[in-house]
């Protein structure tokens, strides 16, 4: 993996190491809560209309969030939003160590939550690319995925050890305490203003931010990409019942849920070489179909084992056709426009995979646990490829010579030259 960027530029580790301790403690969080739920009521609807009640807040909040972040400091931005989820993370801690936690708080507070986050994470996407050079974006990209992954890994292990060792209120603690000094790691990255005119912010600055990415068509594609493989393949959903149905053993479920995050992960650490590939819309469309191919043959496989290889490889190929979507992204999108469209790429791979949800468990009642992840990931592979064929300047896209990356370059450039 190249570390370059870790070494070279103090703000991006300071927004490397802040932005992973955020995610390892909103997933013990994201633990913890459902868990509480359902102890309190015992009923899998309670524990669904979590997320539910969470889905509004990430819309609309995700987008406006996108357009504060294209008016205002953002690293101001981080700082209050964190210090606002450390907040509401503090009172979720209060009422679950009351006698009588209150479940309309947990609800309110869940939905609260939910909106500081993503109010703040479109800054944060878009404060990484200023952090590092150019042409270092490939690889900060990268490291910023391994630190989530390794976050999304070890959050619900911690969470669930702290829930049987401690009980509930004390995830909620330490989450609030890595909030804190995540949120102080931002007040010790120096000042980004903006470096041209801004927009502030409104319906129409949103509706400018949906149209331009819309029109661009390597945009375009990266996100109509995840949107297929996310809703057509992802597995996820499918686990408990692989486990009980097709494998004959609860205990597996562990595995099922963390192969696609050990690939990830593989990735990530042998990423080096993904800085030396231009043609970054084949190598979307290529990982994300080889993504959909390794899905349908975990679903065919003949036994566990072969099964889980498949997921670990199926989670690799996702990653990097995720840091190839980042990439573009962070290498072409105008510094006015970034945090509009951070928001949008938030919300297409945020919506995908609750839509891939519904549509999985559907086929699965309809034929087989098996019959669904099949039938997703071949689904995964025409659909990509359709994009690809109907998206030709995604397809041809080429980091040397695309107009807005050559733009973005030489802007950056300028401003480095003062």
């Amino acid at each position: 993996m190249d570390t370059t960027p870790v070494r070279e530029h103090k703000d991006f580790r300071l927004l490397l190491v802040s932005g992973t301790v955020f995610l390892f403690g909103g997933m013990i969080t994201y633990v913890a809560i459902p868990y509480q739920v359902y102890a309190l009521t015992g009923s899998n609807l309670m524990v669904g209309l979590i997320g539910l009640v969470e889905l509004v807040p990430l819309v609309v909040f995700g987008l406006w969030g996108g357009a504060l972040a294209d008016h205002f400091d953002r690293r101001r931005l981080l700082i209050v939003a964190g210090l606002a989820q450390a907040v509401f993370v503090a009172v979720l801690a209060v009422n679950a160590f009351s006698d009588e936690p209150r479940m309309w708080l947990i609800f309110l507070i869940g939905a609260l939550l939910t909106s500081a986050s993503a109010l703040q994470r479109p800054s944060r996407e878009a404060l990484m690319p200023r952090t590092v050079r150019h042409d270092q974006i490939a690889a900060a990209q990268a490291l910023t995925s391994f630190g989530a992954q390794m976050a999304m890994l070890a959050g619900p292990l911690v969470g669930g050890l702290l829930i049987a060792s401690v009980g509930i209120g004390w995830c909620f603690v330490i989450d609030v305490v890595g909030i804190t000094v995540a949120a102080l790691m931002f007040v010790a990255m120096k000042p980004y203003p903006h470096t041209v005119e801004t927009t502030p912010p409104s319906l129409r600055s949103i509706a400018e931010g949906i149209t331009y990415g819309v029109r661009r068509r390597d945009l375009l594609g990266t996100y109509v990409v995840d949107l297929a493989a996310m809703f057509l393949a992802m597995p996820v959903v499918l686990f408990p019942a692989l486990a009980e149905e097709v494998y004959r053993d609860p205990e597996v479920l562990g595995l099922l849920y963390a192969a696609g995050t050990v690939g990830a992960m593989l990735a990530t650490v042998t990423s080096g070489w993904i800085s030396r590939v231009h043609l970054h819309g084949r190598a979307i469309v290529v990982a994300a179909a080889v993504y959909g191919g390794f899905i349908a043959l975990a679903g065919l496989a003949p036994n566990l084992w072969v099964a889980l290889v498949f997921f670990t490889l199926a989670g690799a190929a996702d990653m990097v056709s995720g840091i190839f979507r980042g990439t573009v992204w962070n290498q072409t999108i105008p510094e006015h426009m970034r945090g509009r469209l951070a928001g949008i790429e938030m919300l297409s791979y945020s919506l995908g995979p609750q839509m891939g949800q519904v549509r999985a468990g559907f086929v699965a009642d309809a034929w087989s646990p098996r019959a669904a992840v099949v039938s997703g990931g071949l689904a995964c592979v025409a659909g990509v490829t359709v994009t690809a064929v109907w998206l030709h300047d995604f397809w041809s896209y080429d980091a040397r010579t695309d107009q807005h990356a050559v733009t973005e370059r030489e802007s950056r450039a300028r401003v480095a030259q003062g």
